[in-house]
């Protein structure tokens, strides 16, 4: 179990650990207990009724957050001729073929994202052992392999996000900066919930929603009620 400092602990007691809030609620919780001298990320943790070993309950997706995330995404896109022009005027970083798939082989990775068009899977594909376990393997399913280059830029650009259920059956997912207000926070926040709910696998059954906490990148994490979120 990590260890707390004087300062943890003292904000900590703002929070009752046994206490479910309202989402707005617990958001405003966690913008006054964040402690550190930096801005910090502003993160939800939601644990699913769903067994993560069985394929038909994976649950996976993205959803462009309405006030993004306070993080301008680096975006490189693997594309060839118009497609590549067609990135470059969206506003990606980086442009390429196989200039990039080399450049990458060689240990660059100054960039957050990958897009691809499909004709370039074949030759991205080389890079799946590096790019994958990174998590930066363009996916279909994430949007990230699409001929709609620009529309997947400027989605990235706006604040899209991806969310992946883990081993232990939970979703990570970044919402925001604690400098945000606390109603684009909840906002973002809703829009992640509402996306998770849309995403429940026909296989799953009983309880989808289980737990629900938000919390700071350094701060103490406030329980959400559940119940009002399915």
């Amino acid at each position: 179990m990590a260890k707390h400092g004087k300062k943890y602990l003292e904000v900590a007691k703002q929070i009752d650990a046994e206490a479910f809030y309202e989402p707005f609620e617990a958001i405003e919780l966690v913008k006054k207990t964040a402690r550190a001298k930096f801005d910090e990320t502003v993160e939800v943790a939601v644990r699913l009724g769903v067994d993560p070993r069985k394929q038909d309950q994976a649950v996976r997706g993205v959803v462009v957050l309405p006030h993004g995330t306070g993080k301008t995404k680096r975006v490189l896109v693997f594309a060839k001729g118009d497609k590549a022009k067609e990135a470059e005027a969206a506003g990606a970083d980086f442009v390429g073929d196989q200039d990039m798939i080399n450049k990458i082989q060689q240990g660059w990775f100054d960039f957050d994202v990958c897009v691809a068009t499909p004709d370039m899977m074949s030759e991205v594909g080389k890079l799946g052992r590096i790019l994958g376990g990174k998590g930066l393997m363009p996916n279909p399913k994430a949007g990230t392999v699409t001929f709609d280059v620009a529309k997947a830029v400027q989605e990235i650009k706006a604040g899209k996000i991806e969310y992946r259920l883990d081993k232990a059956g939970q979703i990570h997912a970044p919402i925001g900066k604690v400098s945000f207000d606390a109603e684009k926070l909840a906002e973002n926040f809703k829009a992640l919930i509402d996306a998770l709910n849309r995403a429940k696998p026909a296989a799953a059954k009983g309880v989808y929603l289980k737990n629900v906490a938000v919390s700071s990148t350094m701060g103490p994490g406030a329980r959400i009620n559940a119940a009002n979120l399915r």
